[in-house]
């Protein structure tokens, strides 16, 4: 870890660097992939699976016999728990349904917007050293509250050709309709293009690694929507004096046990916090059973001191957060004045993985800066807004000049004589 003493504005960016590749790295293998993919469907798939996830598989499949193992195989308490998860995220993402919105915009003109569900979406649920079961209720439940008809779930399956039991329990569970044993670039490729055995998708929802982020936003390009670019997990932490070090160190080591490239950030009006949290973020890393993963994931972090909130809040900002805590006596001031984070957790109890298991906010966020522009996936990820608009002969009379008067301006005729003619039935 590096601790950073009020770091010049000029610096700033050099300082927030994420320890990501850059696109150009990484975006070779992706088009390679999808290439093949894209022709030779299942065979591509069952090459880049046995070169990867080190496993021939004749089906990709997850039959319902699986899936009853599965289900069998969970413990009465993991089962209770998902249960209390599932709950709160279905209280959180149903309480984001809206009416439809009807005005009318001048005398005899009607408009109005509906949502429509999106009708294929894919999930991709990591799985490699940690298998994220609660991504599937993270994304299954508000896709089964939109009401999506067919929900595609890809998983890379483990070296005995399986997926994780938590994992199918949750996805039986939260309605997945297709699960499919298949990870990596190659499942954002399948669910890209299609193949003999994967369905193509309108929409690929999930976090992933850097690899799997560079293939959803490729796959932009062969017309399939991504939720947002959300690639290795990362944390900041702002924390002065009322902070509970022992706290702060906990969470910074929970986004650090994810992977080798998560990064984590203390910032701190505090150089004492700053010292205590280092202190018990050594004692804490020794007991941690995936140290090795947090080690080096610790390596990518700073603790950077400024001088005070404003200056904090200026820097948090830019850096744009995927996970923001704050434990300050100034909560309010960064509530009300934060403008880029994926999620916010504010104060001494309140965990960043509350927000990744049970609370019932969606753990499924904008990284790499990218909240910036993008929102945490929610209810309306997974539906479409149309707009309606029936117009009177009252109402054609009453806009009818103005739209004519436009279309001349712009000189399309034709848009012109389409309310021209209209106009001319209605006056004689």
């Amino acid at each position: 870890m590096k601790i950073i003493d009020k770091p010049n504005r000029k610096d700033w960016q050099t300082i927030l660097q994420r320890p990501t590749q850059t696109v150009n790295d990484i975006e070779s293998s992706v088009n390679t992939i999808f290439d093949s993919v894209k022709m030779n469907g299942d065979v591509a798939i069952s090459k880049f699976t046995k070169q990867f996830d080190k496993v021939n598989l004749n089906t990709f499949l997850v039959s319902q016999n699986e899936i009853e193992i599965a289900i069998n195989t969970i413990s009465n308490e993991l089962k209770e728990a998902i249960t209390l998860a599932k709950s709160n995220i279905e209280k959180f993402h149903n309480a984001q349904q809206t009416d439809a919105v009807f005005v009318e915009t001048t005398k005899g003109v009607q408009c109005w917007q509906e949502k429509r569900p999106i009708k294929k979406v894919g999930l991709y649920i990591p799985g490699g050293t940690a298998p994220l079961f609660s991504t599937v209720l993270m994304l299954a439940i508000p896709a089964n509250i939109a009401g999506c008809k067919e929900i595609v779930m890809c998983s890379p399956p483990d070296k005995n050709g399986e997926i994780n039991s938590a994992i199918l329990y949750a996805a039986n569970l939260c309605g997945v309709t297709k699960i499919y044993k298949v990870g990596g670039i190659q499942a954002i490729a399948g669910m890209t293009f299609g193949t003999e055995s994967i369905p193509k998708v309108s929409k690929i929802f999930g976090p992933g690694n850097q690899f799997v982020t560079v293939a959803k936003q490729l796959a932009t390009k062969f017309g399939v929507a991504i939720d947002m670019p959300a690639g290795p997990s990362e944390l900041l932490v702002f924390a002065d004096d009322s902070a509970n070090a022992a706290f702060v160190a906990s969470d910074l080591l929970s986004q650090a046990e994810h992977g080798v490239d998560s990064q984590v950030l203390l910032v701190s009006t505090s150089k004492e916090i700053i010292e205590s949290v280092k202190s018990e973020l050594q004692k804490q890393l020794s007991e941690l059973t995936r140290k090795e993963i947090a080690t080096q994931a610790i390596s990518n972090s700073r603790f950077i001191y400024v001088e005070n909130k404003e200056v904090a809040l200026e820097l948090i900002n830019e850096y744009a957060p995927e996970h923001f805590i704050i434990c300050s006596e100034n909560e309010v001031y960064f509530i009300d004045n934060i403008d880029n984070a994926g999620s916010v957790f504010i104060g001494n109890y309140t965990p960043e993985s509350a927000g990744d298991y049970a609370s019932g906010t969606n753990h499924t966020l904008p990284t790499n800066g990218f909240s910036k522009a993008y929102s945490g996936v929610n209810l309306d990820s997974f539906l479409k807004s149309i707009t309606f608009q029936k117009i009177s002969k009252v109402g054609l009379q009453n806009i009818g000049g103005a739209i004519e008067t436009m279309a001349e301006a712009e000189g399309l005729q034709a848009h012109k004589n389409a309310v021209s003619i209209r106009l001319k039935e209605i006056n004689n």
